[in-house]
């Protein structure tokens, strides 16, 4: 792995994804989220069993509602009780860490790819991977948008719809494109 296109992307270094080895995870990624997806309620419980194996932590009585769409998986780590609403996206290219009790709504979309800024660089497939977190008791709101290289504070609110480009402080509410800071009420 070392030099390996997988070894940049996970040292948060200008990588190739287009690479053999990288789309190999992500066919297996597709394999777990598409089980996870067809699993009728019932048989899928908190997390279809595909996801359990492939996700880098499951914290007791976290659920992901389908669909649900992620690149590679093992980068997303859920704290215990996190709850994601149906049509979450994470492309964890990098390590997404979702603080306990988090409660994600619908369509939220987390993006830890920033793809190089000339032309001749994404065609190439250049990007570099950068993680996001968030704390624990967030709540972040239906079709929110968090962009790579982002910490979300505990027990923060961002608006539905907002679009995060900065980190947010812990207790702290956001809304907008980009999203910033209001008074809660």
């Amino acid at each position: 792995m070392a030099g390996s296109e997988r070894a940049k992307m996970a040292a948060g270094e200008w990588y190739r994804c287009l690479d053999e080895e990288l789309e190999a995870l992500r066919a297996t990624a597709r394999d777990a989220v598409f089980e996870h997806n067809m699993l009728p309620p019932r048989q899928r419980g908190n997390l279809g069993p595909g996801l359990h194996g492939l996700l880098g932590k499951v914290g007791e009585g976290a659920r992901i509602e389908a669909p649900f769409h992620c690149a590679y998986g093992f980068n997303i780590f859920l704290g215990a009780g996190a709850f994601l609403n149906a049509g979450c996206t994470i492309l964890d290219t990098a390590p997404v860490r979702i603080g306990g009790g988090t409660l994600l709504g619908p369509n939220v979309q987390i993006y830890c790819a920033e793809h190089h800024k000339e032309a001749s660089g994404r065609q190439a497939g250049l990007e570099i991977a950068r993680p996001v977190t968030i704390g624990a008791n967030a709540w972040i709101g239906g079709s929110a948008i968090i962009l790579c290289g982002v910490s979300i504070g505990e027990g923060a609110i961002v608006g539905a719809g907002a679009v995060v480009t900065r980190d947010v402080p812990a207790n702290a509410t956001v809304v907008g494109n980009p999203a910033r800071a209001v008074t809660r009420r």
